[in-house]
């Protein structure tokens, strides 16, 4: 028993260097979904700081209407964008899969590229917007 244990202990790697692992599109499409989220998150606090601005006064909502003129504020509001539309296209991804679609790995492979491709659009339609 001892023989087999120390075999198992043997074939673990010891260090795993993730810089040189390549990983599928289903993986990075998932990991990517993960992050736009924790994204979100911090998004709705600085979106409602904002909306709270806005509403405490006319003063408010001149100072939140200012800063919108700024490159900084507009990349922000452009990145929130970024990441809302793709955990939108992510999560109806996640919601086909898990009706029964595009469970084999050629359908995921092919649903995610599409996602990464849809999520550049709307990107780039949002910078438009934005800016």
């Amino acid at each position: 028993m001892e023989l087999s244990e120390q075999n198992v202990k043997k074939q673990r790697p010891v260090h795993l260097d993730l810089q040189t692992i390549s990983f599928p599109a289903t993986a990075i499409a998932s990991i990517l979904h993960r992050i736009s989220g924790v994204i979100m998150l911090f998004a709705i606090g600085i979106l409602l700081w904002l909306l709270n601005s806005t509403l405490t006064s006319a003063d408010g909502f001149a100072s939140v209407q200012s800063l919108f003129d700024g490159f900084v504020m507009k990349f922000i509001i452009w990145g929130i964008l970024t990441a809302l539309g793709y955990h939108l296209l992510g999560g109806i991804r996640h919601l086909i899969m898990d009706a029964g679609h595009w469970e084999e790995l050629a359908s995921g492979v092919s649903s995610a590229k599409a996602t990464f491709v849809l999520a550049v659009v709307f990107s780039i339609i949002a910078g438009i917007w934005v800016w």
